[in-house]
């Protein structure tokens, strides 16, 4: 039994520590350091810049994309921007047309037959020159400010990648959107402090992020999250990756639950292919990229295990102890808060911190669902774009 207890409290301590003890120890370490300070300034000669971005289906939300691209305090006669369409069937191809005649500094790329987003971001990049290329997708919203900071940093050899600070506009109480969007806001301090102590920020935001071209390297084919590779393979050459605050974009995120529980199902996919992948980037075990890889990322892949784990195990428990007969209806009751949450949902009751367990149960079983479609075999990275809202 002492195996059992010890498999028990070992489970949920590596739950606590990915979502709790480990952003508490960034914090502390971080302290009062800043991140990196060789930068460009802006009556510098600043490098170009070639974005990069593939579209199916966007007439929703292009237009919106290319003017707060353009609308920036960049010098435009430095920016070029690429964009593939996948085989897009509606007005997207019209609406770039139209912009092309407005900005010259935009190309169009159209491929027949659906590709999937990293084969065409490989051959946008084949199609484009600059020094450095910013990622980003067709709901991200740049403010005039995001381009020149996520290049500002290039100044220093030793940066090779640098994230965005994603800000959600949208926070309706009768979905997800709050709760996902204090997911983020979380996620980004976390990756701005990793990059501060370590230069090993754990992947960049894929909706927005510059890289150095001499840096980038092709996702493996058919890995669902080509910009998490992208983004840590750096590692591998010594470089240094951070997230910069100040470089705010505001991205169009479902408030739909379902729609999101897909987004992560494929995002949990290419979690473990990455996780395969990169797992050269875990030794040594003593660095700070090992450490930030481990705790705030493949611990809480591997959460579903832990929480599955820990309540079968406690079953087996409940004859040793009182303790574990409260651990027990714990569990189940945290279990049964999504399924309270959904039938107060129909009748228009919602209580955030029923929504912020429901989030987080949920968004574990599509990691869950993930795993299983990863080991089944994965047959193809095509996407589909989620619902959006604007």
């Amino acid at each position: 039994m002492i195996i059992l207890q010890i498999i028990f409290w070992l489970c949920w301590f590596l739950v606590v520590h990915s979502y709790v003890l480990f952003p508490l120890i960034l914090s502390v370490l971080t302290g009062k350091k800043k991140n990196n300070t060789l930068v460009f300034s802006r009556s510098e000669d600043l490098p170009h810049v070639d974005i990069l971005l593939a579209v199916y289906n966007e007439q929703v939300v292009i237009d919106k994309k290319i003017q707060s691209t353009f609308e920036t305090n960049y010098p435009l006669d430095k920016i070029h921007f690429y964009i593939g369409s996948d085989n897009s069937t509606d007005n997207t191809n019209a609406i770039i047309e139209r912009y092309k005649i407005q900005y010259p500094q935009l190309s169009l790329t159209v491929f027949a037959g659906r590709t999937g987003k990293p084969t065409i971001i490989n051959q946008l990049v084949e199609n484009s020159s600059s020094p450095i290329l910013v990622l980003t997708d067709a709901n991200v919203f740049f403010q005039p400010e995001t381009i020149y900071e996520l290049v500002k940093h290039y100044k220093n050899e030793e940066i090779a990648v640098v994230g965005g600070n994603l800000i959600n506009n949208h926070h309706s109480k009768e979905g997800i959107a709050v709760q996902e969007n204090e997911y983020i806001k979380r996620e980004n301090l976390i990756k701005y402090q990793e990059g501060v102590l370590w230069g090993a920020m754990i992947g960049a935001f894929g909706g927005c992020f510059s890289i150095r071209r001499e840096e980038y390297q092709p996702a493996p084919k058919n890995h669902n999250v080509d910009d998490f590779f992208i983004s840590m393979s750096i590692y591998k050459h010594g470089k240094k990756a951070i997230n910069e605050l100040n470089a705010v974009y505001y991205e169009d995120i479902t408030d739909k639950i379902q729609e999101e529980f897909r987004r992560k199902v494929r995002i949990s996919i290419g979690n473990f292919q990455n996780l395969a992948s990169l797992r050269s980037l875990l030794w040594p075990l003593t660095s700070g990229l090992a450490f930030s890889f481990i705790s705030h990322k493949i611990l809480r892949w591997l959460a579903p295990v832990f929480i599955i784990t820990a309540l079968l195990v406690n079953l087996f428990l409940l004859s040793v102890h009182d303790l574990y007969l409260v651990t027990w209806i714990g569990q189940l009751t945290l279990l049964l808060i999504p399924l309270v949450d959904h039938l107060f949902k129909k009748v228009n009751v919602h209580i955030s911190l029923f929504r912020f367990i429901s989030h987080f149960y949920v968004m574990n079983l599509a990691l869950l669902m993930g795993l299983v479609n990863y080991m089944t075999g994965v047959k193809t990275n095509i996407w589909k774009p989620t619902e959006r809202n604007t």
